[in-house]
């Protein structure tokens, strides 16, 4: 478990965060195995969850006019699927398994059990999650300007690292 905290300990949604209140987390939430070209999730699932990373690569797919558009990819240590801790509402892409993969689920169920144990941690996770989904919306915002203003290479890569 160390090796697990320090790896959260290193993302922007869990800096700041005590091992006391990972290690609580990591005890309610779920390894999960997903083979290369198998799906995290699609587009329009039920969300109640979001995925660390820990080996692998995925792609985040979009659909649109009977095609899948790769958005963005990440690689171990980086997280996904955290706009579902935050409203809910079904996936609005799909990840698939680039290679074989193996990530930490933790769902609002355990987020929800940090709050009842420790309100402090839990505020700090959700401000981080809401941190970082404003991080890449700004960089979507940035890439949508300049492709409206003609920019040729406007949609970026995978999103930039917080730090």
């Amino acid at each position: 478990m160390p090796t697990r905290i320090e790896l959260l300990q290193g993302m922007p949604v869990f800096g700041a965060i005590g091992d006391g209140a990972l290690a609580f987390l990591l005890e309610r939430s779920r390894n999960v195995e997903v083979a290369a070209g198998a799906y995290f999730f699609r587009e329009g699932d039920r969300s109640e969850s979001m995925f660390v990373l820990e080996r692998g690569r995925v792609e985040v797919l979009k659909h649109w006019q009977a095609r899948d558009f790769v958005l963005h990819s990440f690689g171990p240590g980086d997280c996904f699927g955290e706009m579902a801790l935050l409203d809910l509402a079904p996936r609005s892409a799909s990840v698939r398994a680039v290679e074989d993969c193996t990530a930490l689920e933790i769902g609002a169920a355990a987020l929800y059990a940090l709050c009842k144990h420790d309100t402090e941690q839990f505020a700090l996770i959700e401000m981080n999650i809401g941190r970082e989904v404003c991080r890449r919306l700004r960089a979507t915002d940035d890439a949508l300007f300049r492709a409206s203003m003609g920019e040729r290479d406007a949609i970026p890569g995978p999103w930039p690292r917080a730090g």
